[in-house]
């Protein structure tokens, strides 16, 4: 439908950078720019909104989140409250048939190109993809889908910050981190798998409360 185009290309838009931290997202513009009605675009902006990827400003309109949204710190601090718990049940239930996916998740990620050329500066969609299955696949041996839908809603909320993190937190090693996640994991060792956790989550919310550090760094 011609409405989940036009979210498509302005979620793939704000995702990409095309709209930087903080932008307003003028409706008349974006109806001109998309050649739709303004129905259409606001109604791809609320949807947008409950995404957590614009925000709806009282008798301003709408606008990209900002990097000093407190949103932000919020959601690691969520996810660090609740993630932790699935990995220790993903941990203590997951069978042979979870190390298997675990592990050809991890092998995807590792293998999976971080940045290409024709995405620009930002991260490819196909890592953040492989990326999203590695984190879900470590968790999904909880065996509660539940929790699972809880871990999927914090983790379409933070996506953005993921991105803008990314380019403010200069030498990060993603590949360790992940790489300690998967053996922490599949070695039974519930501490140490939620210390790497914990220390994962906690580097990608520090990247944007230090707003000094602006270069391009490979993803969290």
């Amino acid at each position: 439908m011609l409405s989940e185009q036009v979210y498509a290309n302005l979620r793939d838009a704000i995702m990409h950078g095309a709209h930087a931290p903080g932008d307003a997202l003028k409706p008349q513009d974006l109806a001109k720019k998309e050649s739709v009605s303004l129905a259409v675009v606001r109604e791809a902006l609320v949807r947008l909104v409950g995404e957590g990827l614009a925000d709806r400003l009282p008798n301003r309109g709408f606008a990209v989140p900002a990097f000093s949204d407190r949103r932000w710190q919020e959601i690691a601090e969520a996810r660090q409250a609740v993630e932790p718990v699935l990995l220790r049940m993903s941990i203590e239930r997951g069978d042979l048939d979870w190390e298997s996916r675990v592990r050809a998740a991890h092998h995807r990620l590792a293998r999976t190109p971080a940045f290409v050329p024709e995405e620009g500066e930002h991260y490819s969609d196909a890592w953040a993809e492989a990326h999203r299955i590695f984190h879900r696949t470590l968790l999904e041996g909880c065996g509660n889908a539940i929790l699972l839908e809880t871990f999927d809603r914090m983790w379409t909320a933070s996506e953005l910050a993921r991105r803008w993190s990314a380019h403010r937190a200069p030498g990060r090693d993603h590949l360790g981190e992940h790489r300690r996640l998967e053996e922490a994991g599949l070695a039974r060792d519930a501490d140490a798998a939620v210390a790497a956790l914990v220390q994962h989550v906690t580097l990608t919310a520090a990247g944007l409360a230090d707003p000094a550090q602006r270069e391009p760094a490979t993803p969290a």
